[in-house]
């Protein structure tokens, strides 16, 4: 849907007060109100006339302040105008309201402005209420949009893990849509696993430097085949935000994605485009069919700044680089075999046949010193030697947990090999060791 001047211009003073309210720190409504204008056909607003009118006060101010902000004006001293103040007649309260006019269909208006919102509660903004209103010329009043209460997140909790929950709930509806609610044909949150990531553009998180944060979600459906609401599954859709403003993907972190090692965590890049809606659309070539990722970037600054003129923010190509691959080192550590290197993957194949001969050389040992010293590595106890099976698992299990320990490393760090069994006062002489592929130090048993 092609965005009118007038939505985009709501959209900018929709992301004004959310900022307005994030630093704030305190509970807050953000409301946006439509009013037909009388003897109009078609519904519309009213005719535009390059004016905003504002009205604000704070909890300390004993008056309401009143401007208006003149587009056409030239001169930009001239711009702003203050108009007569009314007193609040001793009452607490604050708040802001902006007021405009424009010549545009009333329903055109609900709709964008409704997708706007919901793409803004990806972003889960703590303390903050949101609605659409539209007023009749009957004098109804339709409620479009409400942020439900669980949107009043319990505090504090940091930008990053409230993108982390608005994004899964972004990614349980239905198809990736985001007004349709399907619980049944999509897994539920807890079958997710998400991963993210910070960096920060100065060595200190408490500066005012820029931030970009990363969520990659991944997600293994039941049966991807029967789920016709869903997308193609080897396609993956970024999601990229921009000072708490939906945005087109720029071009500088679309190379960033395009520059991450992604066969390191097991995956290959088909194809990049940005799509018709300004998101970057990956399609991969070796991801499973019962597989989906999803992934959102946000860029910012930690604290707020007014800027002279209004400007896009230039993003730095390391910093959205980095973010992504600390959500998916994040991802890999807290779950076990998720994103594995095709070279892991090829040596935990191995795994069950090298544990097997292992368990072997312990179980058909007649030296019972060495199958005690051996049991009691493995964590095992005398009793459970009949069993073979148990002990064949627990070495396939000690050796693939290497194995993954060693692949979330970077490469650089590999050098220094894990040990498959560690115990106290047992030392294990250099040709006493079989030095596995990746690294892995087995002993010879």
């Amino acid at each position: 849907m092609e965005i009118t001047c007038s939505q985009r211009l709501c959209q900018i003073l929709i992301c004004s007060a959310v900022q307005r309210c994030r630093i704030s720190d305190q509970l807050c409504r953000l409301s946006v109100v439509l009013k037909r204008c009388p003897d109009s056909d078609p519904p519309v607003i009213r005719v535009s006339n390059g004016m905003l009118f504002i009205t604000t006060t704070s909890i300390s101010d004993n008056e309401i302040f009143h401007y208006h902000l003149n587009f056409k004006e030239s001169a930009a001293a001239r711009r702003l105008t203050r108009l007569p103040s009314t007193t609040k007649n001793g009452l607490k309260f604050s708040g802001t309201e902006v007021s405009l006019s424009t010549w545009e269909c009333i329903d055109d208006l609900v709709e964008g402005i409704t997708c706007f919102f919901q793409k803004m509660l990806i972003l889960k903004v703590p303390k903050v209420a949101v609605e659409l209103v539209v007023e009749r010329m009957t004098g109804s009043r339709e409620n479009f949009l409400l942020a439900k209460d669980d949107n009043l997140l319990p505090c504090p909790m940091s930008n990053i893990e409230c993108l982390a929950l608005g994004f899964q709930d972004y990614v349980l509806k239905h198809g990736n849509m985001f007004d349709k609610q399907c619980p049944a044909c999509l897994s539920r949150r807890e079958h997710l696993k998400v991963g993210s990531g910070v960096a920060c553009s100065s060595d200190s998180l408490a500066s005012t430097g820029q931030l970009m944060e990363a969520v990659v979600i991944f997600r293994e459906l039941p049966d991807a085949s029967s789920l016709s609401c869903l997308r193609e599954c080897s396609t993956t859709k970024v999601i990229y935000f921009q000072d708490f403003l939906p945005s087109v993907i720029p071009q500088s972190p679309l190379n960033a994605l395009r520059s991450i090692d992604w066969e390191n965590y097991g995956l290959t890049i088909k194809t990049y485009v940005v799509g018709e809606s300004g998101h970057a659309v990956i399609e991969w070539e070796n991801l499973p069919p019962s597989t989906h990722i999803d992934i959102v970037l946000h860029c910012y600054h930690k604290k707020v700044k007014i800027p002279r003129t209004w400007q896009k923010t230039q993003v730095d190509r390391n910093l959205a680089k980095k973010a992504v691959k600390l959500a998916l080192d994040n991802l890999k550590e807290r779950y076990k075999g998720t994103l594995l290197s095709a070279h892991a993957v090829k040596i935990c194949s191995y795994a069950l046949d090298l544990a097997r001969t292992i368990s072997n050389l312990i179980l058909l040992s007649n030296d019972k010193e060495f199958q005690g010293e051996c049991l009691s590595l493995l964590g095992l106890q005398p009793q459970q030697m009949g069993e073979g099976k148990e002990v064949e698992d627990c070495i396939q299990e000690k050796i693939i947990a290497v194995i993954e320990i060693n692949d979330r490393k970077s490469r650089k760090s590999r050098n220094a090999p894990d040990f498959l069994f560690e115990a106290e006062n047992i030392h294990e002489p250099e040709d006493e060791e079989f030095q596995g592929e990746e690294g892995v130090s087995i002993l010879d048993l």
